[in-house]
């Protein structure tokens, strides 16, 4: 891709904000081949027998195309996608009034499926299996139990925690898919694609500024590089190159290794603070201003996987790596 592009000007279409960032299809998906192929094969292989998609589990990350694969997967099928979460379902006739609804060979995708009660997983275990959901009528004396036959439908799943889903529900997904951070080179093409459904003119080495500073997540780069073309417009009304890449997320304190600020007070408060660790998880929560799940959702998980932090059983440890980035002397222990 060369740097030959139309220049941003102040008034250029908003249109463009409504457009739909989301691949359509596989071969529009870039990054997570392993997935992606055996997701390809279950769609053929369905296609041939002319029967719906085994129940499917996506885990990892979020913002890594979980939502994405779910409606790519019923492109792929031709099936109507509904859509909800785990949240949303507060109560059995809820998710009763949704899979009596379902089309036959339609799709359920429910979001954040590891937030679901109990008693709703129970309702869900025959309509996986069976394809038949039971319904209390009335109560007390009254109560009896009605059975309602389903149509044959496909359940997705997505989790970002997917060690929290119980061993019963998750036994009867078909296809356990896991999803990995990405590449610089991947987080590029996506970026590049990206731009061009936004009309953002973009070269070479300014996607690459940006690929490289979004940790790994297709999300985080294409709201980097929306804002990264909002800077561009207003500051240099030029095309996003490096320069102007560096300097928009400059003013967000994104470093060059996708270190926002609160990510360098972690490492900081650990160092000055607590003299390098171990510190406990609510210590350092206190210490830098920021509640504990959001640090160990949030925070440190990048962390951990750039090698600048572990966990161990005493507390947060900082690893050499972090004395190196912020220039201090490796302690004697």
């Amino acid at each position: 891709m060369n740097s030959e592009t139309l220049s941003i000007t102040p008034d250029a279409p908003n249109a463009f904000l409504d457009v739909s960032l989301r691949p359509p299809m596989f071969e529009e998906f870039t990054g997570q081949a392993r997935t992606l192929e055996r997701l390809q094969l279950l769609v053929e292989a369905a296609t041939q027998r002319g029967e719906p998609l085994q129940h499917i589990l996506l885990s990892g990350p979020p913002g890594l195309g979980k939502t994405t694969l779910a409606h790519i997967l019923g492109h792929a099928m031709g099936a109507e996608v509904k859509t909800t979460s785990g949240p949303a379902i507060e109560k059995a006739g809820d998710l009763a009034g949704l899979l009596t609804t379902m089309p036959q060979g339609g799709i359920l995708f429910i979001d954040e499926i590891h937030r679901l009660q109990p008693v709703i997983e129970e309702y869900l275990y025959p309509a996986m299996e069976d394809y038949c959901v039971d319904i209390m009528i009335d109560q007390g004396p009254n109560a009896r139990s009605v059975r309602l036959n389903l149509a044959r439908f496909t359940l997705i799943g997505a989790t970002t925690r997917a060690g929290m889903i119980s061993s019963p529900l998750r036994s009867r997904f078909g296809m356990n898919c896991r999803l990995d951070y990405y590449q610089s080179e991947e987080l590029q093409k996506i970026v590049q694609r990206t731009a061009k459904l936004l009309g953002v003119t973009i070269d070479e080495e300014g996607s690459l500024e940006i690929a490289r500073r979004s940790r790994g997540t297709p999300r985080i780069a294409n709201n980097l590089l929306r804002w990264v073309r909002d800077y561009a417009q207003v500051r240099t009304h030029s095309v996003v190159d490096k320069a102007s890449a560096s300097n928009a997320l400059a003013m967000l304190e994104i470093d060059e290794e996708g270190f926002d600020e609160m990510d360098k007070r972690i490492l900081e408060g650990i160092i000055y603070k607590f003299g390098g660790g171990p510190v406990g998880l609510h210590s350092l929560a206190v210490a830098v201003g920021e509640e504990p799940g959001t640090l160990e959702e949030v925070h440190e998980p990048y962390l951990i996987m750039q090698g600048y932090l572990q966990r161990t059983p005493q507390g947060r440890i900082a690893t050499a790596k972090v004395y190196q980035k912020l220039g201090l002397p490796m302690p004697k222990k």
